[in-house]
């Protein structure tokens, strides 16, 4: 009888930290990798493929999306995990939260959240996890209940939402919130959520490593009054104008404030989302100097790697915080070669056509925030980060392992025995031309349209099913939702 169900054979294995691939064969039983060895027989195996010399890589990790903020959740959860497929990702972490957008309704998170798991349930093509944000009292609270009973161990702050639009124009949030009338989002919340993080690590001691708490962080009353001098102004336009209405020292001063208050609160374990800016990592390294006792991680995204506010394919590229000029996309690469950055996500947020632009179309104060991107994010990391010098295990590391440690998932981010058998094969001598038409993503548009991209996925399997095949999604959803930590429970 064959000791494997599925064997992979012909390939060069990637591993987080280790510079050069290794030619291996992998073995798999029971959706786990049992055998990784040079030559392994295909008689111990029922299902052998060949994997055509290519790279294999652990599966990414996306620990940045948002799934159902635009579009109803369950059909999200089909649509853009088949595009994840596309990308290599084999694990989707996406934000949720109360309030107007995702389910548009208020209230516990006890009664809420039993609503996302019935309409993501049996529907992703990659496994899947949610951070969820307090937006309430009522929510900070429920941090324990949160982690034992749903396996929620991820949470975040939106620091512009108290008194800043969404989109970038509207100052009342009283009805966007959906929170008490009596209650107010803003650095006093945050403080208190920090407070109650911690409280809860302190009650669930064994999984307090697993406990992070994430921040978006701009800097409302900044933008308010930028915002009101680039359109007074009026001498910008597109992404350039939507950028200066954001500006990059609106994130380094609300990077400032959120390790100062990490610092007062005694929360060790904060993530610093999508910094865009140098001046967002600076202050970000700053802040790691100023409290060494805080473990801060930092997170970048593909497309504010790939794109600058001139390249991107017009205002479809509106994203918070925004596309920025050259000079920011070159001082992030600094800091991913450098090893600042800690792990690089897409913020993928499928906003369709008639959803994404406003009247005029062109008027880019009018147009929503976020796009698609998850299928571009291990194509575009390899192809361009190696063009740059970066080495395959740093890339693992970026997408995959780091991640995975941070958000409660031992079991995922590395091609090793005993581990979750995700991995993706990518061919980094493809090169091929970016086309919205080509996603799996239900997105028309995208900001990368045209791009060309030097490497490609092929093949994704998700605890050794296999969701991709040369380049096509396969076969049915076989995602499930991760209580976090995995494998202990």
């Amino acid at each position: 009888m064959s000791s494997l169900e599925t064997l992979v054979k012909n390939v060069q294995v990637v591993r987080p930290g280790v510079a050069e691939p290794e030619r291996l064969d992998i073995g798999i039983a029971g959706g786990k990798f049992t055998r990784l060895a040079a030559d392994i027989p295909a008689e111990d195996a029922q299902v052998v493929i060949d994997g055509r010399g290519l790279l294999a890589f652990p599966g990414v990790v996306d620990a940045h999306q948002h799934w159902g903020i635009y579009n109803p959740l369950d059909e999200d959860t089909r649509t853009e995990s088949r595009a994840s497929a596309q990308g290599g990702v084999t694990t989707a972490l996406t934000y949720m939260r109360t309030g107007q957008y995702y389910l548009n309704r208020g209230g516990s998170y006890d009664e809420f959240f039993p609503h996302v798991l019935e309409q993501s349930e049996g529907r992703a093509y990659v496994d899947y996890a949610f951070h969820l944000a307090p937006m309430m009292r009522e929510h900070i609270e429920e941090i324990p209940l949160l982690i034992e009973k749903y396996g929620v161990t991820s949470f975040k702050i939106f620091m512009f939402y108290g008194s800043h639009g969404l989109h970038g124009r509207s100052a009342d949030q009283s009805s966007f919130l959906m929170i008490p009338k009596d209650e107010r989002y803003d650095l006093a919340h945050f403080e208190f959520v920090m407070r109650g993080v911690q409280e809860a690590r302190e009650k669930l001691t064994e999984l307090a490593p697993h406990v992070s708490l994430s921040l978006h962080c701009e800097t409302a009353e900044i933008m308010t009054a930028y915002t009101r001098l680039v359109e007074e102004q009026g001498t910008l336009s597109g992404l350039a104008a939507y950028s200066a209405s954001r500006p990059q020292h609106s994130e380094g001063l609300a990077v400032t404030i959120a390790s100062y208050l990490a610092h007062e609160t005694g929360l060790p374990n904060i993530n610093l989302l999508h910094l865009s800016s140098r001046k967002a990592l600076d202050a970000a390294v700053r802040m790691a100097r100023t409290f060494p006792h805080v473990d801060f991680r930092r997170e970048v995204t593909v497309g504010h790697l790939l794109a600058d506010v001139e390249t991107a394919a017009g205002i479809g590229g509106k994203v918070n915080p925004p596309l920025r000029p050259r000079e920011d996309v070159e001082a992030l690469w600094e800091y991913v070669l450098d090893g600042t950055v800690d792990w690089v996500v897409s913020d993928h947020a499928c906003c369709k056509d008639e959803t994404k632009f406003g009247d005029p179309r062109e008027d880019v104060f009018a147009a929503k925030s976020g796009f698609g991107g998850t299928e571009y994010l291990l194509p575009g990391l390899v192809g361009e980060g190696r063009r740059r010098g970066l080495s395959y295990g740093r890339i693992a590391e970026l997408t995959s392992w780091n991640p995975a440690q941070r958000y409660g998932l031992p079991t995922k981010g590395t091609i090793a025995e005993g581990y979750d058998a995700d991995f993706c094969l990518v061919d980094p001598s493809a090169t091929w031309t970016v086309h919205a038409a080509d996603s799996e993503s239900t997105q028309e548009y995208t900001p990368f349209e045209g791009f060309e991209l030097s490497a490609k996925v092929t093949d994704t399997f998700v605890r050794g099913h296999q969701v991709l095949e040369r380049g096509n999604v396969v076969g049915t959803p076989q995602g499930v939702f991760l209580r976090r930590p995995t494998g202990t429970r």
